[in-house]
């Protein structure tokens, strides 16, 4: 074969290449996570950050063990049998907060909205919402944060990194506990967060716990994965609607005192 024969071969190689990635590229915006998103697997989010939790500050250790869950692979908590015996704060219809409301129990959905300068995500679980603000803004830190205060959903920015949302969010109200086995984080934590579509069909979420004040290293989340409802699984009367289910899906006072001595929640 040519010199020139070789060239030629070589440049139908590649253009067959370039072809095959711009046509897998056509099939979804990476930038795009506009849609509704369900939680892959099962089991309700048990421990959202993973079993290898790091090492405690003896200030986290004891906030930690104050905790008093109805259930934990933890031998070290005090584990009740009556939810009215447990100080997880959900029980007395608060909300969860985040990262918990993403992960507890069997719901698991979120839409995204993109909006100018910010990207709303749309919770489920107790009808609210997160804003992650894309306008450029600084993280709060210092005294403008002390100013504002902790939010049960803490105050984010967000900014592409390639195709990565990356999330930051700080400001969390530390009286949430991260999720249903008692685990606690403190005002001065920010949990990192990375969207990733990595199908058209399918978001890969990672997140990173920075606490400082109550762990001696990261705690570092379990990757997981969101699957993008069909439209015919999105409907208003469905279960699978973004805004329905038994009671809105909120903690309502008026509801708790029954539900909550039957432990429904």
């Amino acid at each position: 074969m040519s010199r020139t024969q070789l060239l030629a071969a070589l440049a139908a190689v590649l253009a067959l290449v370039c072809s095959s990635l711009l046509a897998q590229e056509a099939l979804f915006d990476p930038h795009d996570l506009s849609g509704i998103w369900a939680g892959d697997g099962g089991g309700g989010g048990f421990m959202p950050f993973g079993p290898e939790t790091p090492q405690m500050t003896p200030a986290g250790e004891e906030r930690y063990f104050q905790s008093l869950p109805t259930r934990s692979p933890d031998p070290r908590l005090t584990l009740v049998d009556d939810p009215a015996l447990s100080n997880d704060p959900t029980f007395t219809c608060n909300p969860r907060g985040f990262p918990r409301t993403i992960f507890d129990h069997g719901v698991r959905l979120f839409e995204f909205v993109h909006t100018e300068g910010r990207i709303l995500q749309l919770l489920q679980r107790g009808r609210t919402l997160r804003e992650f603000w894309m306008d450029g803004r600084e993280l709060l830190s210092g005294e403008s944060l002390d100013n504002i205060g902790p939010a049960w959903y803490g105050h984010s920015v967000a900014e592409w990194q390639g195709d990565t949302l990356v999330v930051n969010t700080v400001g969390m109200d530390d009286r949430a506990w991260l999720d249903g086995v008692g685990h606690v984080k403190s005002f001065a934590a920010r949990i990192e967060e990375r969207y990733r579509r990595i199908a058209p069909d399918r978001i890969e979420h990672q997140m990173v716990l920075y606490d400082p004040e109550f762990y001696t290293e990261p705690y570092v989340a379990i990757t997981r994965y969101f699957q993008r409802e069909p439209a015919e699984r999105t409907t208003y009367f469905g279960w699978y609607g973004l805004f329905s289910g038994v009671t809105d899906l909120m903690c309502a006072p008026m509801n708790a005192v029954e539900r909550q001595s039957q432990g429904a929640f």
